[in-house]
This record gives C-alpha cells, structure tokens and sequence, in this order.
C-alpha cells in the first residue's frame, strides 16, 4: 500500500517545521542479540550481562536499549552497576504484552510501568514498546481498545517524564500495514511516539520510504539491522535496504532521535566472527552512514 495524495500532501505540509530541526541522531545498540547468544549458551540473563555489557562498550557504544529480562529483581543490581562501571546510558528499555482487551492492557500497562520506573532510576528516558500480536487478525473493536490503551500508557509515562515508542514486527504490517496505520492515526501525537524498526518493514513486504515519510512527524527511534536476500546478516551493513537513502531522509527532516543498532540471528544466518566485532563493524557502519 503507497501513499494516497491526500496522504503525501499531509506529510509534505509538516516537512518544513521538520527541516527546522538540527539532525542529531543518537547511536545505540540493542542487546536482544546477546540473549539469543546467552539462550543458545544455556545462560541465564544474569549470567550473560556480565559478558555482554562490557563487549559492548569495547566494541565503541556509550548507549544501551535493554529488554525488560535486564531489569527484573533478580539481575537489575547487576545491570546498574555494569552500567556505571562501563559509563554506558540506557536511554530506553524495551518491553510488550497485549493491548487489545481491556483486561489485558490494564496488565500490560501496570507492567511496563512497574519496569519504566526501575529503568527509569537508571537512566532511561523512554520505553519502546510492541503490543502483541494474535493468532486471528485484530477486529476493528481491538485495535480501538489497543489505541486507546496506548494513550493510557503514553499518558502515564509522561507523568513520569519518559515518552512512548511504539515498535512493530512483520504482524502489525500485514493487510497494506493496517494495524500499524490504524494506530498511527487514532493515538495522540503528543502521547505516542514511533520506532520503526526498518528491517521488519523490509521483511513484510512494505515500502520503507513509505513508511518513514508517515512516521516522521512522531518519529523518535529507528531500529537497524540488516538482511541480504532476506536472510538476516550477522552485521550491519549493506543488504536488501537502502540505509544511504534513509539516511538522507533523516538528514532532510533533521532527525534527532535514537538509532539502534539490532542485530538479530537467525538459522540462515552466517556467522563467521565473534558478537562484539559484529557489534564494532555494525557501529563502524552506522557511523559512516548516518553520523
């Protein structure tokens, strides 16, 4: 699904209030991929986290966006004092549940809430967060239920002086992004931000300029990763998306948001070097594409 003219003409009246702004991205990374390497070595996350905080600083990051796994009861110590040792800024913890019922948002949003405010006395400045997919396509009555649900969250982390990020995988991009649109345009701008994870939009067969042309008037993270052929890289580099093109996108609307680097395994994937020289090539990469 392209954009309609209405929808183009839209995008291109809020360009110059955009442009206004100075591009200053920020570089991060996620560590999702050190948990498929901690699930594939049979660790704990507690165990992990001492690997993985101190291979990422080595490999040339000064931010961190981790999952909520880092900051449960049982290794939160851990993470903040690895933090503080490697003088690594956790900007945005990562976390999702289902939004679409009101029982389960009500449980989701106490959740998040509970791991926004450990996050929070860590740093963190924003959650970047996924509603759950379902089996069945999301009736029309759902995804009311879930937008609304994401004001409520948006709101209650604003008390809290963080923002909102809502991240997508391929599910919420299916049916010409239905899900993903329907969201953009029943949630309050000013509640609910965007992260868009640009490989996934690759992967579920929609356009990535398309999309960032919509997200841009809230857009306040982009995920980055890397495929070729479909298949996910074991770096960051060049693949199935053109990240020169994005990039010149985010210069023209001067972007000022985060830009993580996520690197994610699959069975296809191959791997022939160790994570953190992946992670400094990945870095390396981003910072001479969009830095």
């Amino acid at each position: 699904m392209q954009y309609s003219r209405r929808q183009w003409l839209a995008s291109a009246a809020a360009l110059p209030a955009l442009a206004a702004k100075r591009y200053n991205p920020l570089l991060g990374v996620q560590l999702y991929v050190w948990q498929q390497q901690f699930g594939r070595e049979k660790k704990t996350t507690l165990q992990g986290v001492e690997e993985a905080l101190p291979a990422v600083c080595r490999a040339g990051y000064r931010r961190v966006e981790m999952t909520s796994a880092f900051w449960t009861p049982e290794v939160r110590d851990r993470t903040r004092a690895l933090l503080k040792q490697y003088k690594l800024e956790t900007p945005i913890v990562y976390n999702g549940g289902a939004m679409h019922t009101a029982q389960g948002a009500q449980k989701t949003i106490a959740g998040t809430l509970a791991i926004a405010e450990v996050a929070r006395a860590a740093g963190a400045r924003a959650v970047s967060f996924n509603a759950s997919p379902t089996k069945e396509r999301k009736t029309d009555e759902q995804l009311a239920v879930q937008a609304k649900a994401l004001e409520e969250l948006g709101a209650k982390l604003r008390d809290r002086k963080m923002n909102l990020l809502v991240h997508q995988h391929a599910p919420e991009l299916q049916e010409g992004a239905r899900e993903w649109r329907y969201q953009l345009r029943h949630t309050d701008p000013k509640l609910v931000k965007i992260c868009l994870d640009i490989d996934w939009v690759k992967r579920a067969g929609q356009d990535v300029m398309t999309l960032l042309h919509e997200a841009a008037p809230r857009l306040a993270a982009v995920h980055l990763r890397s495929a070729k052929d479909g298949v996910w890289m074991e770096e960051l580099g060049d693949g199935d998306v053109n990240y020169r093109q994005v990039a010149a996108y985010l210069r023209e609307i001067g972007f000022a948001g985060w830009l993580t680097v996520e690197l994610a395994y699959e069975e296809k994937t191959a791997i022939t070097r160790s994570l953190e020289e992946n992670l400094k090539r990945s870095r390396e990469y981003a910072e001479k594409i969009f830095l």
